[in-house]
């Protein structure tokens, strides 16, 4: 085995340490009692008790939050989905036209916008229109997501021929019914994949409902986590169980369709 293949192993060894080293830490934190972890924090817990994980249950309103960022999360994708698709569409046949390309290039250069920069600017604007709740925080979701999405749904029409939607016209189709019965159903990879990433970043959000939640009710579960935190201390054995109920769901779908993200990436990108 050559120094080059040596470097490679070390460094994918190396990586996969620093992400496996800290869910260890958390997963055997919240199993243990607080006595445990002063006795060592990497040790293995003497018995596993879920009694952190029904506390946490108690402390954080799980239910509640878990209801919430499953409805944000919902809504935010349908509608991601809907409108990334259709503007593509429109975008990719027509650019050929100056409109569509400017169109294009501008939601590309969204890319480039973190929302730290916008973000007094936009509240304000919620704030003045009385929607610092779910659906200002919802809204926001769907705008900031669409920069992605078009960039990704473009990319991937240039795989589909013209001829399919020529022929359907022809049949009597009109431009509607030619997209959504005939087009839409052919992006399956690239919606999957857009609809994967857009759960992973919506659901562990904790920035955007920090600053456009006002009522405590509608808070999502990473906000819910604050309960765990005082001045002076903090529970890490109940905070670490809250931690792992909260990212478990979205683990479970990432685990389940993660090759429709490496495909249907792939395949915007190289065809």
């Amino acid at each position: 085995m050559n120094l080059k293949k040596l470097g490679v192993y070390a460094f994918i060894i190396t990586g996969g340490l620093a992400i496996l080293f800290p869910l260890y830490l958390t997963v055997i934190t919240a199993f243990k009692t607080p006595e445990e972890t002063r006795v060592s924090f990497l040790a293995l817990p003497e018995s596993f008790s879920f009694a952190n994980f029904i506390q946490a249950i108690e402390m954080t309103n799980y239910v509640q939050g878990f209801m919430n960022s499953f409805m944000i999360t919902g809504i935010s994708i349908v509608f991601i989905i809907i409108l990334g698709s259709s503007v593509s569409y429109s975008i990719a046949r027509n650019q050929d036209k100056k409109f569509y390309r400017v169109m294009y290039y501008f939601f590309v250069s969204g890319l480039f916008v973190p929302f730290q920069v916008l973000m007094l600017p936009l509240i304000q604007q919620l704030s003045a229109i009385g929607m610092l709740n779910k659906w200002g925080l919802i809204l926001l979701y769907i705008t900031y997501s669409l920069f992605q999405s078009v960039f990704l749904f473009v990319a991937y029409f240039k795989s589909i021929p013209r001829e399919l939607e020529d022929a359907a016209l022809i049949d009597g189709c009109g431009v509607f019914r030619t997209f959504w019965h005939i087009i839409f159903p052919m992006l399956k990879p690239m919606t999957v994949t857009v609809a994967i990433l857009n759960i992973i970043w919506i659901w562990n959000d904790f920035l955007m409902p920090l600053v456009v939640l006002n009522n405590s009710s509608d808070w999502t579960l990473p906000l819910m986590q604050y309960v765990f935190e005082s001045q002076y201390s903090a529970n890490y054995n109940l905070a670490f169980a809250s931690y792992l109920m909260v990212l478990m769901p979205v683990i479970v779908v990432y685990l389940f369709l993660q090759r429709h993200i490496i495909g249907g990436v792939s395949d915007g990108a190289v065809k």
